[in-house]
């Protein structure tokens, strides 16, 4: 299927409107589903809080305790245990308990991907 053509003038001042349908059949076809959708959404909006980011990337290197979260932030450790369940709900961090002391890490791989994917990007 080759492009469709239609005369009409968009906000750019273009004469000629082309849509690949093609193009657009291939990406219907490798849509995600709604809800995939809003999951992948949910993530990127939590890690788009600069203080959820600074937590996942101050567990990229191994687990943290509140404590030590709230003592490298600078901020409350209730403040630290609102944003790290924000981020545990999500699975993008996980909890192991260690007597009294609950350590926190990235979930798995992937979330450490995910932002060093991003700072690479942001490097570049």
């Amino acid at each position: 299927m080759g492009p469709t053509r239609a005369n009409l003038i968009d906000e750019d001042g273009c004469r000629v409107r082309m849509v690949h349908l093609d193009r657009v059949a291939e990406a219907r076809s490798e849509a995600i589903s709604d809800r995939e959708l809003s999951r992948l959404a949910l993530i990127y909006k939590l890690l788009g809080d600069p203080t959820r980011l600074k937590l996942a990337m101050a567990l990229m290197k191994g687990e943290m305790c509140v404590c030590d979260l709230a003592a490298l932030l600078g901020i409350s450790e209730s403040a630290v245990s609102h944003q790290i369940r924000r981020l545990k709900d999500t699975a993008l961090v996980k909890g192991r308990r260690d007597g009294q002391i609950l350590y926190y890490s990235l979930d798995d791989h992937h979330v450490l991907d995910l932002i060093q994917v991003g700072l690479d990007h942001v490097r570049e």
